[in-house]
């Protein structure tokens, strides 16, 4: 599958969240062979919880799913730049390779606020590809806030 593909699935796991009340994120995980181990969209509201992120949900269910907290050759594909908390977790659960769509200029953690992961500052690097199917992520993140307002 093509990284436009995978991240189209990503962004229908945004829009079930966004469908739920939740900020529409959502996050894809893939093994070295493209098939999809994990998927979810946010939920830190009805699980009133704040690490409820759509990125550490799917490492919670590919970490179960493979009985290993590690994740070695795994792409991980979602809708907005992680933020520091799910950076770091991307770190500490050895992702090889990021891609997201829209950069988060408030809270981004990978090219927008910090460089976690691709700086060199901690154990582990990862591979960022950014800006895929910028304008589609972008724009369900846009609609939900102006319907919030």
């Amino acid at each position: 599958m093509s990284d436009e593909s995978l991240m189209r699935i990503a962004l229908e796991q945004a829009l079930l969240s966004a469908d739920a009340g939740e900020v529409p994120v959502g996050a894809v995980l893939v093994g070295s062979e493209e098939n999809i181990i994990a998927l979810a969209g946010n939920n830190t509201i009805q699980a009133c919880d704040p690490s409820g992120h759509a990125e550490m949900r799917v490492l919670r269910q590919a970490s179960m799913v493979l009985k290993n907290y590690r994740l070695p050759g795994t792409t991980m594909y979602v809708t907005l730049e992680p933020c520091a908390m799910c950076a770091a977790a991307l770190v500490h659960a050895r992702v090889e390779r990021l891609v997201f769509g829209a950069a988060d200029p408030k809270t981004g953690a990978i090219v927008s606020k910090y460089r976690i992961g691709t700086d060199g500052l901690l154990n582990h690097r990862f591979n960022v590809i950014g800006g895929i199917l910028e304008d589609e992520c972008s724009q369900i993140l846009r609609e939900f806030f102006q319907k919030r307002r």
